[in-house]
């Protein structure tokens, strides 16, 4: 005998606009996100003194990189989910359309911003790497304070980046006016 639990409903939403719903959610992720990661970074850097790019038992590609590719992927995963829930009870002024693969757009759109953003720091890692000296030491309080700025940057672009591509399946609710109706 085989038991299924089913997850609980989700709360009810009180009504409100796509725009306040997202400033709400990129509040509610900018701040745990950027205190956490500062805290993280700064113990971890601060038992050396100092830290390296990429050399060292805690440097800062080991920190930054996962950072940037997992916070995007979680992020888009959880805003589309959120925004989806929030229009399907009424909470926000607009409907997804019901032939919209959500699980696909999730899956798709979250793998692609983890690579690209994981991608891209790791670019600026290597070019800051090759810019600077071999044997240059990194302030820990300076590259903690990065870290926690950018994980602040990124949990604000991956609330608004996600949801400008939901927007292509969402339409406004309300009155319809078709063309009859116009004419008239």
């Amino acid at each position: 005998m085989k038991f299924k639990l089913k997850p609980p409903p989700p709360k009810k939403l009180k009504k409100t606009t796509l725009k306040r719903f997202l400033i709400k959610r990129t509040i509610y992720y900018v701040l745990p996100n950027v205190f956490f990661n500062f805290i993280i970074a700064y113990a971890s850097f601060q038992e050396l003194g100092y830290t390296h790019f990429f050399s060292g038992t805690q440097n800062l590609a080991r920190l930054t990189l996962p950072m940037a590719i997992f916070l995007p992927v979680v992020l888009t995963i959880d805003i589309i989910n959120r925004v989806i829930i929030a229009a399907e009870q009424g909470a926000i002024e607009f409907t997804v359309d019901e032939q919209l693969n959500k699980k696909k757009l999730m899956i798709k759109l979250s793998i692609l911003h983890g690579l690209i953003t994981g991608l891209l720091v790791l670019s600026v890692l290597l070019f800051a790497q090759y810019g600077l000296s071999k044997y240059y030491k990194l302030d820990a309080t300076a590259m903690a304070v990065l870290v926690g700025v950018l994980a602040g940057i990124l949990s604000v672009i991956f609330v608004y980046l996600p949801v400008r591509r939901l927007r292509r399946w969402m339409y406004r609710t309300g009155a319809v006016l078709t063309l009859e109706d116009s004419e008239s």
